[in-house]
């Protein structure tokens, strides 16, 4: 079994290359050549968490499997497999996969949902995960300026050194100023208000992935004219945005990725809620495995 660790995936996997791998993959999904399997959690009296998803995408599968304590971090493997055989390839370290491909379905999303053109981007947050998303932004859209908010002033100035942004002083004045808005944060609770958001205005959500916590205001959804997420039964389960934002009749209006939703007009407000799928780790992982075969075995 071929073992891949953090630096050959991100020496070996651009992002403008993960956005494309996950636009096949999503179009896979929806002609039944490809399908995911939703995360499942089991939490230990201690407070650890052990995640595991899995998906198939017409030549492997895999499942991810990942261990988080609040207190003491988190170690993220991913396993790929042989579709036909059933054979172990590969071992993946799988923190910097994992960031890549979120970052990456941001960006397929806002590749046909955010107006055409120069574009301010607000970003809220200032971790991991917030670099990944606009990495992901900058690969399809010719960002002139960016806008970072986070709760702790520092972190956002650290963040703002490093990817050539600005400090904004609020999120409502990063999100007013923007035409895409991305979220990468462990908020409880919406980070602004509705009525900042602009018309034409696309926005990411990629921060929360548990039922009880949310980014974004209940009031956006009525005021979108798309709400796009990478996996309707997924977010289900797990996106607190869109539980706690909308009731039946606004969930029969959320579409998926593999739908090929585009933005239709440039006026029109568009919500994507990412969640993070099995399937996007294995078309990832599938082509990092095909670039570095018989590296090294474990």
């Amino acid at each position: 079994m071929t073992h891949i660790d953090e630096a050959e995936v991100r020496a070996h996997l651009p992002m403008a290359k993960a956005i494309d791998l996950l636009e096949d993959a999503f179009n896979a999904w929806g002609a039944g050549r490809a399908f995911n399997q939703p995360r499942r959690r089991m939490v230990m009296p201690s407070g650890a968490v052990l995640h595991a998803l899995a998906g198939y995408n017409e030549t492997y599968f895999g499942t991810k499997v990942y261990a988080t304590h609040a207190k003491h971090g988190a170690w993220f493997h991913f396993l790929l497999y042989d579709a036909a055989t059933a054979r172990p390839l590969a071992l993946f370290d799988a923190n910097w996969l994992g960031q890549i491909r979120t970052g990456a379905a941001s960006g397929l999303a806002t590749r046909r949902l955010a107006c055409a053109g120069p574009a301010t981007v607000a970003v809220l947050g200032s971790g991991f995960q917030a670099r990944g998303q606009l990495e992901a932004v900058r690969a399809v859209r010719e960002v002139t300026r960016t806008l970072v908010w986070s709760r702790r002033r520092e972190r956002s100035e650290k963040f703002a050194a490093e990817m050539g942004a600005e400090v904004a002083e609020t999120a409502d004045a990063a999100v007013a100023a923007a035409s895409i808005v991305v979220t990468a944060t462990s908020a409880k609770d919406p980070l602004f208000a509705s009525s900042s958001v602009r018309r034409g205005t696309h926005i990411c959500a990629a921060g929360s992935n548990a039922p009880n916590r949310r980014e974004l205001p209940g009031e956006l959804f009525a005021m979108a004219s798309a709400i796009v997420a990478d996996s309707i039964e997924q977010a289900r389960m797990e996106a607190g945005d869109l539980i706690l934002g909308l009731d039946e009749a606004g969930w029969a209006r959320v579409e998926e990725l593999r739908d090929g939703r585009v933005r239709q007009s440039p006026d029109e407000i568009t919500v994507f809620k990412s969640v993070g799928l099995g399937l996007e780790d294995v078309a990832v992982a599938g082509w990092v495995y095909e670039s570095f075969r018989g590296v090294k075995n474990v």
